[in-house]
């Protein structure tokens, strides 16, 4: 689409961007954005190269139907893992790749960048501008929209609450149970990434302290015992020891 036409104060042209994760949020906003006829020039979607299959295959779908332009993926070595306290991966692979893309087109554009945060995320609302906000749409709510209008990401939302790059360390114990039992070959790949790393996956267990923790859990479950409690845990820490 077209950039607006030059303000009446002799400004500069306005140039829509939307930003796409390519989760719910996001995705819901573009849809609606394209279905009401809001001004949008490009679409940015960064490619961390590290998203889930059916995500790719969701993005791919949408690329179908609308102008969604890849950004390079921008490998950091010697970075390891993230952590809570040190989230280089948003603002190195995202962020970054976003703002130098856009410092360009300011020089010569009011650029106006749609950003997909709900409108039950009030805490995150800061600049810029944001269509679910204003539709008062909700988490929710974007993920009923793009239901109804087919899009299911390969049944990702009903294994996962968020659907970030899949071998984020800041998932709970929950996430990482469901990734390595629906996603056996990426649960692999996390084991030799670590065995390449000086960092551990998570600050109380590394990737293959968990593999044993999640391995003991079976056990018990299969002999009918609990996983929770000091016995289970004097027990796992009695196996992680004798592992390594």
């Amino acid at each position: 689409m077209p950039p607006c036409r030059v303000r009446e104060d002799g400004g500069k042209e306005k140039l829509y961007a939307a930003s796409l994760s390519g989760g719910k949020d996001s995705t819901a906003m573009l849809l609606r954005l394209v279905e009401e006829g809001w001004p949008l020039a490009f679409v940015m979607f960064c490619d961390t190269g590290l998203e889930f299959p059916q995500m790719y295959e969701h993005v791919g779908r949408l690329e179908k139907e609308l102008p969604v332009p890849d950004s390079p993926y921008a490998d950091k070595p010697g970075m390891s893992w993230a952590g809570p306290k040190n989230r280089w991966c948003t603002s190195m692979l995202k962020t970054a790749v976003i703002n130098k893309y856009l410092s360009g087109l300011r020089k010569r554009y009011e650029v106006v960048q749609y950003i997909g945060i709900a409108a039950d995320e009030p805490q995150r609302v800061k600049e810029y501008r944001y269509p679910l906000v204003e539709w008062g749409m909700t988490e929710k709510d974007c993920l009923a929209y793009c239901y109804e209008r087919g899009y299911d990401w390969g049944g990702l939302y009903r294994l996962f609450d968020r659907v970030s790059c899949w071998c984020c360390p800041l998932q709970g114990l929950e996430e990482l149970r469901t990734l390595r039992r629906e996603f056996p070959e990426l649960w692999e790949q996390l084991l030799e990434w670590e065995a390449q790393t000086w960092r551990n996956f998570r600050k109380d267990f590394s990737v293959e302290e968990l593999e044993i923790r999640f391995r003991f859990e079976e056990e018990r479950v299969r002999e009918g015992k609990r996983i929770r409690g000091k016995e289970f845990f004097r027990e796992l820490r009695e196996r992680i020891r004798e592992h390594g």
